[in-house]
């Protein structure tokens, strides 16, 4: 803080220097998880994005059913990627290492849960969020979302957020598990849209399913007649991401 700050902001606190270098080397830090992203990952278009919980162990219908679906994505051209850790991740890791297309975990440092599963044919680890966020969107022909918790629920609102406002591209938003998934939507309807805090037609941003197969028929009927590369418009939107 300068002599100028100090008289026109009174109340302010000073800074501690140490500090504000830290946050500021920061910055190469949060650069160099965005550039190490898009070298590694701009070609495996096309690519499904796969999410569920951690928390889900590998005998459990869930994680059989996630498997099953990225096993289905990966033989039929889609590369599949996930958070990278254990529970639904792992699945969805071991679905597409089993199959013809590459399988991405995007991992990250977490004090708890978090752990590298080993069904990866690329690996990246982040430190930070926000930066494996825009990993998960920038590069997905569409988003499968299976039962999990916050983290779950963080991702899926994410997607939904970008596409509602125009920062990204429309693509399939798919939720796997019609029981599991009931309540929220019926909030959705019953909440959102009576309170006038979305539109009906945000309702239709999303599919839900209970298959593999539906999961990968809602996907190629939505690619039809539009290519899974996007258009000018659309790579300039995921360049603001």
């Amino acid at each position: 803080m300068n002599d100028q700050d100090r008289a026109e902001h009174p109340g302010l606190r000073p800074i501690d220097d140490s500090s504000l270098t830290r946050e500021s080397w920061k910055i190469f830090q949060i650069m160099a998880e965005f550039v190490e992203g898009f070298e590694r990952l701009a070609h495996i278009k096309p690519s499904v994005s796969v999410f569920g919980s951690a928390r889900i162990p590998s005998d459990h219908p869930d994680y059989l059913l996630a498997e099953q679906i990225s096993r289905q994505l990966s033989d039929a051209g889609f590369a599949v990627v996930s958070g990278g850790g254990p529970g639904i991740m792992e699945a969805a890791n071991k679905g597409a290492f089993a199959g013809h297309s590459p399988s991405i975990g995007l991992n990250i440092q977490l004090p708890h849960e978090q752990h590298a599963n080993p069904y990866q044919d690329i690996g990246l680890g982040f430190r930070h969020f926000f930066s494996r966020k825009v990993m998960f969107v920038k590069y997905a022909s569409a988003y499968v979302v299976l039962p999990g918790g916050f983290g779950t629920l963080d991702e899926l609102a994410e997607i939904l957020t970008l596409v509602q406002t125009g920062k990204t591209r429309r693509i399939p938003v798919v939720l796997v598990g019609s029981k599991f998934w009931e309540g929220l939507l019926q909030w959705f309807e019953d909440a959102l849209v009576t309170h006038g805090t979305i539109d009906a037609e945000d309702l239709n941003l999303y599919s839900v399913v209970d298959t593999p197969e539906e999961v990968v028929d809602v996907i190629f009927e939505y690619y039809e007649a539009r290519s899974f590369e996007p258009s000018a418009e659309e790579k300039q939107r995921l360049m603001e991401l």
